[in-house]
């Protein structure tokens, strides 16, 4: 199982520096597609990402049709506040890719246009426009793992100092 996010245009270095360091904990591939609206390097970025960013299985595309041709059998998600589905209602697959637009617009209308079965919502109440870009990304992937039952993941914390089974 290797979930996928992808990232269209970022701009807000924290937002993807913590999508970043959600990806390795979770064993997710990152996929940005430019243009950025800040520089890999950023310290902000790093920062956000803390010492995770170095073991981030990350690729970066030069555009949308880039990222297409590279990734040619992707089942891609779309979340947008636009969708006719919300992400809740949706199956999945163990190898999907979730994809999420830049904080400032989302994924282009044109895009989404072509994928109308694929893109799904986060239910919102009254005139909210959107979430957080990393907070929207959480929902959906913990979503799709949860529904792929965790695989290859921790389901099961330890305590440092003491043991849940002593009284």
């Amino acid at each position: 199982m290797a979930l996928n996010v992808v990232l269209y245009e970022p701009e807000i270095p924290a937002n993807t520096g913590n999508i970043g360091r959600t990806c390795v904990a979770t064993g997710t591939r990152l996929h940005l597609i430019e243009p950025l609206g800040f520089r890999l390097g950023e310290k902000e970025l790093k920062r956000a990402g803390m010492d995770y960013w170095k073991d981030l299985d990350v690729s970066v595309y030069v555009d949308y049709e880039e990222f297409l041709r590279k990734n040619p059998k992707a089942r891609i998600y779309m979340a947008t506040t636009k969708a006719p589905n919300v992400y809740a209602d949706v199956r999945f697959e163990p190898d999907c890719y979730l994809m999420f637009g830049k904080e400032s617009g989302g994924i282009p209308e044109e895009i989404l246009k072509e994928y109308p079965e694929c893109c799904v919502r986060i239910p919102m109440i009254g005139e909210t426009r959107s979430l957080n870009l990393s907070n929207s990304v959480a929902i959906l992937l913990y979503e799709a793992l949860r529904q792929n039952q965790f695989e290859h993941m921790n389901l099961q914390g330890n305590l440092h100092r003491l043991s849940w089974d002593e009284d």
